[in-house]
C-alpha cells in the first residue's frame, strides 16, 4: 500500500499557493482520496494517475496499491479477504490478471464492443459488485478516466452505474498561445492577452520556474485538451529562434507538460529559411528550402520526440508567405508537411488570409469572402498531415457572425475549427461573457441543413455524405482555440472567465454537451471547497449571472450582426466609426437611411453564394434571414420590421437599454455571495462587475446616440438618448 506521495510522479502538478486552484482544488479529489484504489499499468501517464490518487489519499485517508509483482497472482477485490478489498480499480487492458470486478467488466466490454474500441484516449467506466472500474487501452485513456471520476465525485461510487464508453469526438483539442518571448512594444508579452504576462516567457527568456506550466497542463488534461502551441502566430525575430538555437526552451516546456498528455506545438515563420538559415529565398518549391525545413524538423524531433507540429500564419496581416514567390498556400503548407511527415507531425495552416489594406470606398471588396476565395479552390491539394485552421466565422471572432462557409467548402481537406477563448471582442475578461452557448450553436450548426453533418462533425472528420455524428474521433482537424491564460493569480484575470477555458476543453471532447451542464460541472468543481455549505446558492447565482451573459453582451454592444464598433487597436469599448473608414475592411455602412452590409448575390458582394443550400437562399432573402444576422447580410432601412415585430432602430434602442439593466442585475446577484465564497474571488469579480456596468453604460449611450442622430427616429418609450 502507498500511504504517501509517490516521489516518482509529476513534480509540477499542483499550483503555487498564491495561484488559484481553478477547477482542481484538493476538495475535488475527496471521493477518490477517501477510498482504496488499485492502478494497473505502466507508463508516464499511468504514473501521473497513480500520483494523483496517492496525493489525494494522503489528504483524505484512503490508500492506493500497485498490482502484485507476480503477474499470475490476481489482486483480491473480494470483501471477505480482509485488508485487500478495492473500491476503485483503474487498469490498462489487456493486462495480467485483473481483480475479479475489473476482469468481469473487461469481458463484457470485449463482448459488447470489441477490443480496440476505446482507442488511444477513450475509457470505459462501470460499477460492478461495489467496485468502480475504469478501463483503458492506452495510458491517455486512463488519465482522462481519472479526471472523469473527479468530475463525478461521490456519484462515481453509487449503488448502480451502467457501463459507459467515453471517447473524444475530436482527435486534436488544441490551445494556441499568442505569447511573445520579447515584450512587444504594442501588444506586450501576450498579444490579445487579458490576464497578465505569459506563463512560459518573461522579458526575453523562458521562465526559470515552470511550476505553473505543469499546473496548467494538469488543468488542461482535466478538461480534455491535449495540445498547446507556446508562442504567438505573429512570429517575431526572437520567437523564430525557438526552431533552432532556442529549441532547448521548447524541450523544457514539453518535459513539464508531458506527464499530462499535452503535446507541444510551435508557431513558425514561413520565412524561417531566410531569417534563420541564411538562405536567399523561402520559396517552397526551392529544393534548398525543402532541405532546410527537413533538417530543422529533424533537430526538433531529436529534442522533443513527441513534438506535435507547426502552426503557421502566412500572407496575413504582414506575415510572410508563399504569395511572395508566386506560390499557393497548398505549396507553402506542403513543404512543412513533408518535413513533419516522417515523425507523425502536423502543420496547422491558418486560413485567416485577407486584404488588410482595402479601400473603404470600394464596396465590391468584402473581407468576409476572403478565406473562401483563397482556400476553397485549393481543396484536395494539401498533404494529409496539413490541417487548415479556419476561424468559426468569416470575419474575426465578432460577437455574432454566420458560420464560415469554408467549413462546408473543402471536403477534401482536413479542417480545424478555430475559436477564441481570450475575449478580444467579448469584454476582454473584464466583462462576464460565458461563451459555451455561442460555441455550442456553432458546433451544432448544419452547413448543409438539418440532414447533413454539423460543424462539429466536420471538425471530427465526417464527410459531406456522412450525416451521422461520429461516435469517436475521426481524421478531422479537431478544435483549436486561442488561450485566455496569463500569469494572473486567477489564471484568466476574471475568475469567472475560467469557465470559458474549461468549457472549450469539454466541448472539444464532446460537442453534444449542454453548455448549462458544463457550467454546472465547473461550478461544482471550482466552488465545492470554498462554499461547502452554500454551493446551492452559488450555483443559482452563477447560473443567473452566466447562462445568458453572451447574449447580454451582444445586447449592449453588437446589434443584429454588426461588429467591429470598437476602439481600433485595443478593441475595448465603443467607437462606432472606429474602423468605418479604415483599411481593415470591417464596415457597417450606416447612413441616414439605413445600416448593414449588402452581401447578397443580387446586389451586393455575393458572399451569400459561398454557402451551400439551404443557407445561401436563407441569407440571400431579407425575409428569411435570421434577425440576429440581418445586418451582416443586408443593408436595410431603420424602419425595417424584424421577425420579432420590432423595427431595426427600436431593436437597437431596446436591446442596449436592456443589456445595461441585465449587467446591473448581475452585480446585484453577485453581492448575494459576499461571505459565502472566497473573499479574494468575490472582490476580484465585484471589481470587474463595476467596470462592466460602467462600460456597458458607455456602449448603450454611444450606440443609441449614434443611431438616433443618424436616423432621426426617437425612442418609442421616450428614454433619454443624448
Amino acid at each position: 500500500m502507498i500511504d504517501a506521495l509517490d516521489p516518482g510522479g509529476p513534480v509540477n502538478s499542483v499550483p503555487p499557493n498564491d495561484v488559484h486552484a481553478a477547477w482542481l482544488p484538493p476538495e475535488a479529489f475527496r471521493a477518490l482520496g477517501s477510498r482504496r484504489s488499485l492502478v494497473c499499468g505502466e507508463g508516464t501517464l499511468v504514473d501521473t494517475v497513480r500520483d494523483e490518487i496517492a496525493r489525494a489519499c494522503v489528504r483524505y485517508g484512503g490508500s492506493t496499491d500497485r498490482p502484485h509483482p507476480r503477474p499470475d497472482r490476481r489482486p483480491a477485490d473480494d470483501r471477505s479477504a480482509a485488508g485487500t478489498a478495492y473500491d476503485l480499480v483503474l487498469a490498462l487492458v489487456p493486462a495480467g490478471l485483473l481483480p475479479i470486478a475489473a476482469a468481469a467488466v473487461d469481458v463484457v466490454y470485449r463482448r459488447r464492443y470489441g477490443a480496440g474500441t476505446l482507442g488511444e484516449e477513450g475509457f470505459l467506466l462501470a460499477r460492478h459488485t461495489e467496485v468502480t472500474v475504469v478501463l483503458a487501452e492506452a495510458p491517455a485513456g486512463l488519465l482522462y478516466g481519472l479526471f472523469h471520476l473527479v468530475r463525478l465525485g461521490e456519484s462515481a461510487f453509487g449503488l448502480t452505474r451502467p457501463m459507459e464508453l467515453h471517447r473524444p469526438a475530436m482527435r486534436l483539442r488544441m490551445l494556441n498561445h499568442w505569447d511573445n518571448i520579447d515584450v512587444h512594444p504594442v501588444m506586450g508579452q501576450v498579444e490579445r492577452g487579458y490576464a497578465g504576462g505569459s506563463i512560459f516567457w518573461q522579458d526575453g527568456a523562458r521562465r526559470e520556474d515552470l511550476t505553473r506550466v505543469g499546473a496548467y497542463g494538469r488543468l488542461l488534461a482535466a478538461c480534455g485538451v491535449n495540445a498547446v502551441s507556446v508562442n504567438n502566430v505573429n512570429v517575431h525575430a526572437t520567437e523564430a529562434r525557438l526552431l533552432t538555437d532556442r529549441l532547448g526552451d521548447v524541450a523544457a516546456i514539453a518535459d513539464v507538460l508531458r506527464p499530462y498528455g499535452i503535446r507541444v506545438h510551435l508557431s513558425v515563420s514561413f520565412a524561417a529559411p531566410v531569417m534563420l538559415g541564411g538562405l536567399s529565398s523561402a520559396d517552397p518549391l526551392d529544393e534548398a528550402v525543402r532541405e532546410w525545413w527537413a533538417d530543422a524538423t529533424k533537430r526538433v524531433y531529436e529534442s522533443v520526440p513527441d513534438f506535435g507540429g507547426y502552426v503557421v500564419k502566412a500572407d496575413s496581416e504582414g506575415q510572410p508567405g508563399p504569395f511572395g514567390y508566386g506560390r499557393s498556400h497548398a505549396d507553402g503548407a506542403n513543404v512543412l508537411a513533408d518535413a513533419l511527415s516522417p515523425y507523425g507531425g502536423v502543420v496547422h495552416w491558418r486560413a485567416f488570409v485577407y486584404n488588410h489594406r482595402q479601400d473603404w470606398r470600394d464596396r465590391s471588396t468584402d473581407r468576409a469572402r476572403a478565406a473562401h476565395d483563397h482556400f476553397v479552390p485549393l481543396d484536395g491539394q494539401f498533404r494529409d498531415n496539413v490541417i487548415l485552421q479556419v476561424k468559426h466565422g468569416p470575419m474575426d471572432f465578432q460577437t455574432r457572425e454566420p458560420v464560415s462557409p469554408v467549413i462546408a467548402g473543402m471536403p477534401g481537406t482536413r479542417l480545424a475549427v478555430e475559436l477564441q477563448v481570450t475575449q478580444e471582442y467579448t469584454g476582454q475578461q473584464r466583462h462576464i461573457c460565458y461563451l459555451a452557448p455561442w460555441w455550442s450553436e456553432v458546433l451544432g450548426f448544419g452547413p448543409w441543413g438539418d440532414d447533413g453533418p454539423t460543424v462539429a462533425a466536420v471538425a471530427a472528420g465526417a464527410s459531406v455524405g456522412d450525416a451521422a455524428e461520429r461516435g469517436a474521433a475521426g481524421d478531422g482537424g479537431g478544435l483549436v482555440a486561442v488561450s485566455n491564460v496569463g500569469d494572473d493569480p486567477f489564471w484568466t484575470g476574471h475568475p469567472l472567465a475560467q469557465a470559458n477555458l474549461y468549457a472549450f476543453g469539454r466541448l472539444a471532447w464532446d460537442p453534444r454537451l449542454a453548455p448549462t451542464a458544463v457550467l454546472d460541472e465547473w461550478i461544482e468543481l471550482t466552488f465545492a471547497a470554498s462554499a461547502p455549505n452554500g454551493l446551492g446558492l452559488v450555483r443559482r447565482v452563477l447560473r443567473a449571472i452566466m447562462d445568458d451573459s453572451w447574449r447580454t453582451y451582444e445586447r449592449y454592444t453588437a446589434p443584429l450582426g454588426v461588429g467591429f464598433m470598437v476602439h481600433p487597436g485595443d478593441h475595448y469599448g465603443p467607437d462606432v466609426d472606429g474602423y468605418e473608414y479604415s483599411r481593415w475592411g470591417t464596415y457597417h455602412f450606416a447612413d441616414r437611411d439605413g445600416v448593414g452590409v449588402d452581401r447578397t448575390r443580387a446586389s451586393g458582394t455575393a458572399f451569400t453564394g459561398q454557402f451551400p443550400p439551404p443557407w445561401r437562399d436563407v441569407y440571400e432573402s431579407v425575409e428569411s434571414c435570421p434577425d440576429e444576422l440581418l445586418l451582416f447580410f443586408h443593408h436595410v432601412p431603420y424602419g425595417h420590421v424584424l421577425h420579432s415585430g420590432s423595427t431595426v432602430i427600436q431593436h437597437i434602442y431596446d436591446t442596449h437599454f436592456a443589456g445595461v439593466e441585465q449587467v446591473v442585475a448581475m452585480r446585484q446577484q453577485w453581492e448575494r455571495l459576499a461571505g459565502v465564497i472566497d473573499p479574494g474571488v468575490h472582490a476580484r469579480v465585484r471589481e470587474r462587475l463595476d467596470e462592466q456596468v460602467r462600460c456597458a453604460t458607455e456602449w448603450r449611450d454611444q450606440i443609441n446616440t449614434y443611431f438616433f442622430r443618424k436616423s432621426g427616429v426617437p425612442d418609442a418609450h421616450g428614454r433619454r438618448i443624448h
